[in-house]
């Protein structure tokens, strides 16, 4: 599985970006993908997930629920982190992941990674 990650870039406090991860290669008929990111001098960290296991599941870090969404195209095999009311603490390389387990939790579960994308949200 190839995982394509876009959509990063520069924007302001309190605007938006839409992350894409397009995944390529053998299908992850059941599984999950999501994203992390990893800010300069941190460790990386995990953003959010989305699970076509059983039904759809979804799950955010504290710090971006209520701003954050993940959904995923099933055709096009891509999914999407849409960001809102981005701030300066949002900044950072996020990372593509899939998994052909149930969930991501950690990025112990993570069997494929993307190339990182950056956001950069200035004040």
């Amino acid at each position: 599985v190839q995982l394509q990650a876009s959509g990063g870039g520069l924007v302001q406090d309190g605007g938006s970006l839409r992350l894409s991860c397009a995944a390529s290669g053998r299908t992850i008929t059941n599984g999950a993908m999501g994203w992390f990111r990893q800010a300069p001098g941190k460790e990386r960290e995990f953003v959010s997930v989305i699970s076509w296991v059983s039904g759809v599941t979804t799950n955010y870090a504290d710090g971006v629920k209520g701003r954050f969404t993940i959904s995923r195209d099933n055709a096009k095999k891509t999914v999407y982190l849409q960001m809102n009311s981005l701030k300066p603490e949002d900044t950072a390389v996020y990372y593509c992941a899939a998994t052909r387990r149930f969930f991501i939790n950690t990025s112990n579960d993570v069997m494929f990674w993307g190339q990182g994308t950056l956001v950069t949200v200035s004040s």
